[in-house]
């Protein structure tokens, strides 16, 4: 899925993501200030959550309640290996039923699971983005090696 939208759109286009994904797993890819933690901010609120959203850049992972689920939203721009990620439990996160959204994922992409989906933000102009979603089963390190 692509599509163009402006930032007053937010809450359509978030709808619109979450009729169209197969992951719980979300990984968002983007400049700073593209508005990743903006459309995170609307997911997290379509998906049930009171929680006041924030960007998690220096406590690297916020989580917000759902009904009988959370969602942890992650931001690795600071990680600066994998081995950091693992220090921090990262890999805890990965396999559970509970939403997971991260920004900057390439920080940590060995460690990612296999069925994710992966939604690209441009900033095209001060209230103009686009956005490709994908549907990806990514092939990390372990994956390439069993084939």
């Amino acid at each position: 899925m692509e599509l163009e939208y402006h930032i007053e759109d937010i809450e359509v286009v978030a709808k619109q993501i979450l009729d169209h994904i197969s992951s719980r797993t979300i990984l968002f890819y983007g400049d700073m200030g593209a508005g990743k933690t903006t459309l995170i901010k609307s997911l997290v609120k379509l998906l049930g959550s009171d929680d006041d959203v924030s960007s998690p850049t220096f406590s690297i992972v916020n989580e917000y309640n759902i009904k009988d689920k959370s969602i942890y939203h992650f931001d690795l721009y600071r990680i600066n290996d994998e081995e950091e990620a693992l220090n921090f439990g990262f890999e805890d996160y990965l396999y559970t039923a509970n939403w997971l959204f991260i920004e900057w994922p390439q920080n940590a992409q060995n460690l990612l699971p296999e069925d994710i989906n992966t939604i690209e933000i441009l900033h095209k102009s001060k209230n103009s983005r686009s956005l490709k979603l994908s549907q990806n089963i990514i092939l990390t390190q372990k994956t390439r090696k069993k084939q």
